[in-house]
């Protein structure tokens, strides 16, 4: 597996989409209820990748045998009392994919990028059925800060929406790196 940099986003639309759309069909708490359109996902790529040229993000990518194996991205805050701090928005890997470290390493991989980018705290929701994402945040060491009870609606299903930060200022214990 290798992970890196998305230099071209072009070379990864078709296969992210199609990643994107089986997660969706199958319940992954990305954020969507429906598979979105195309465009719609081409578009946010393409934002990142643009905040990515301007410093403002980081979209990796994860290739297993020159497949899509997964990807993921922050992208730093807008409002300027913010900006030494940014998102982890999203982190997928495909089906076939998963269960082998993939979401961890490229994880990791994106909280680097964020302190070799200066980024001071680091954020993301996720949902609170989403078990295994969760553990892996609290194993890499985010700590939750917060929870807004059922405040995710998937039809007549009802999820806390959870909020997990790391302090990048810190030396990070995962990697013992400062």
């Amino acid at each position: 597996m290798q992970i890196g940099p998305v230099t071209d986003v072009g070379g990864i639309l078709a296969p992210a989409y199609r990643m994107v759309v089986e997660l969706v069909e199958t319940g992954a708490a990305l954020g969507w209820v429906l598979p979105p359109p195309r465009r719609e996902l081409d578009a946010l790529l393409g934002e990142v990748a643009t905040a990515a040229r301007d410093g403002d993000a980081v979209l990796l990518a994860a290739h297993d045998d020159g497949a899509l194996a997964g990807f993921g991205y922050w992208r730093r805050y807008a409002r300027q009392t913010h900006r030494p701090h940014a998102d982890l928005e999203k982190v997928l890997v495909a089906h076939r994919f998963q269960r082998r470290g993939i979401g961890r390493a490229l994880t990791e991989s994106l909280v680097l990028a964020a302190r070799d980018a200066g980024i001071e705290v680091l954020t993301l929701d996720a949902r609170g059925d989403n078990t295994h994402a969760l553990a892996m945040y609290r194993a890499l060491g985010f700590h939750e800060y917060g929870r807004l009870p059922d405040f995710v609606a998937v039809g007549p299903h009802r999820y806390d929406k959870v909020f997990y930060a790391i302090d990048l200022r810190r030396p990070w214990p995962r990697l013992g790196r400062p």
